[in-house]
């Protein structure tokens, strides 16, 4: 233990491996915050203690089955000529799982469930129900999550502490998060637009076309931006009239 505390390539490692557990947690702390938004105030803090929890909790399983985890990529069927692997095919799942969730989601923003009775609306989410998708979008970016530190780093202790880390402080931007989407519809409007993407992303994953995700948090971090800059001149427009 005290040889990898003093072994300068093992704390490279961990900076850049936490680094990257982090931006990949970011999506699924965008999809955890605009479910949890669906349910009343003294549920939500359960909620997402619960989904960040099971986060940690596959990430750190996944680790220890490592040789499992690596079989993910052994081919496994075969249609029309293209070869699919147990990790290819989770990925085109949960792509798939999030593309229909954010377009339900969006198509009940748009038939005004937001702008009718947001509290009646979120007493009738159901928790168990939300708690089920948020374990399987769990599973599908821990998966992601948990082969990267594999590709990254050979030693399992520095893989667990990135993960330990990296859900640290998603636990800790998850809050903030949530409430910023609870209160900013037209936010959670482009949260929900950002998990379409991710969606498109990991099926495109899963049929072996990559698309950078260089590409993808640039869009998003430039939409959020834009954003960002209406939310403030709402905000000063508001002021002025009072």
């Amino acid at each position: 233990m005290m040889d990898l505390l003093t072994d300068p390539q093992a704390w490279a490692a961990l900076v850049a491996l936490s680094a990257l557990e982090i931006v990949l947690g970011i999506d699924n702390v965008v999809f955890i915050s605009v479910l949890i938004a669906r349910l009343d105030p003294a549920r939500r803090q359960r909620a997402r203690q619960i989904g960040l929890s099971l986060a940690l909790l596959f990430r750190i399983v996944l680790l220890f089955g490592l040789t499992r985890l690596i079989a993910l990529a052994a081919p496994v069927v075969t249609v029309m000529g293209n070869v699919f692997s147990w990790h290819d095919i989770v990925l085109i799942a949960g792509g798939l799982f999030l593309i229909s969730k954010a377009t339900h989601e969006i198509h009940s923003e748009v038939e005004g469930r937001a702008g009718d009775e947001p509290a009646a609306a979120a007493g009738r989410a159901v928790f168990s129900v939300i708690i089920l998708q948020v374990i399987v979008i769990d599973l599908v970016f821990s998966v992601d999550s948990i082969i990267t530190a594999i590709g990254m780093a050979q030693d399992i202790r520095i893989m667990i502490a990135a993960v330990l880390i990296s859900v640290v402080i998603m636990y800790a931007a998850s809050g903030p998060v949530a409430r910023f989407v609870a209160e900013h519809l037209t936010t959670k409007m482009l949260a929900l637009a950002f998990l379409i993407l991710i969606g498109v992303a990991l099926v495109a994953d899963g049929f072996d076309f990559h698309i950078p995700r260089g590409y993808i948090y640039f869009a998003m971090a430039f939409a959020g931006a834009v954003e960002a800059v209406n939310i403030a001149a709402t905000r000063r427009r508001r002021h002025h009239r009072e």
